[in-house]
């Protein structure tokens, strides 16, 4: 099965949020069949005791002692439990619907640390977890080069499925902000809910704040907690590029 449009996503994406959420459009389900069919050749295993990150913004004290005597509460990383999400208290996510906890993680620490957006001076908990069994993932990461070009007329079906699954991994990758509706996370849980119903573990795509990978994982219970330490972020580097044309104001004369 083939993707109809290179902009088969946004399509998707547009009748979630506007037409039917729960009861789809015919295109919607053969967007969905699309998606199914191609991520078979996305199938990989990401082997069990791989070691993962997952951090969390934010800190817990314990109290300290000199001479047997307390002298204060200090910083110290959350404990385990509070390193996972609570079961029916998740909060809503690009992957999990509010309620329903999985267990975010990522390819290396920077990238888990990057990924809750602390501020300089703010202190965040970051944890190893090991897997304890093998995953059966869907990687979403394409080569991103094209992403951005506008086809005015209809690609080949191979540069189709590159592009659509180009906005998968992006859709995924965005990052969440306060500003965010609920409903525009619906289009990439319900794809999340695809993956999980036909036997994928986890999802993996890039991260947009950090140079590596984020695995979403649906059974928080596949991974262990190892360590946890506590960093506190010393600076933030920003970079920018003009995504739009600049406009000019000129002084009119006055009449």
């Amino acid at each position: 099965m083939e993707f109809t449009s290179w902009r088969s996503y946004w399509n998707f994406h547009h009748s979630v949020l506007n037409k039917g959420r729960y009861i789809r459009t015919e295109e919607s389900e053969a967007f969905l069949n699309a998606v199914l069919e191609t991520s078979a050749k996305r199938e990989k295993v990401i082997e069990a005791n791989t070691i993962l990150w997952r951090a969390q913004l934010g800190h817990d004290y314990q109290p300290h002692f000199e001479g047997g005597q307390y002298v204060d509460d200090i910083h110290c990383p959350f404990d385990p439990d509070r390193m996972k999400p609570l079961k029916k208290e998740a909060t809503e996510g690009r992957v999990n619907p509010k309620g329903m906890p999985y267990l975010y993680l990522a390819s290396d620490k920077d990238t888990a640390m990057g990924e809750v957006r602390g501020w300089v001076g703010s202190l965040i908990s970051a944890g190893q977890f090991r897997l304890n069994c093998d995953l059966t993932v869907v990687d979403c990461r394409v080569n991103e080069e094209e992403s951005f070009i506008y086809y005015f007329k209809e690609p080949d079906a191979q540069k189709r499925e590159k592009l659509v699954w180009s906005d998968i991994n992006r859709a995924f990758s965005d990052p969440i902000t306060n500003t965010d509706k609920r409903a525009d996370y619906a289009p990439t849980q319900i794809l999340a809910e695809l993956f999980k119903t036909n036997g994928f573990d986890a999802i993996v795509y890039t991260s947009s704040l950090g140079k590596g990978s984020n695995i979403a994982v649906f059974d928080v219970n596949k991974a262990d907690l190892i360590m946890c330490s506590l960093f506190k972020v010393k600076n933030i580097n920003y970079t920018f590029d003009e995504c739009a044309n600049p406009y000019f104001i000129s002084k009119r004369k006055k009449e």
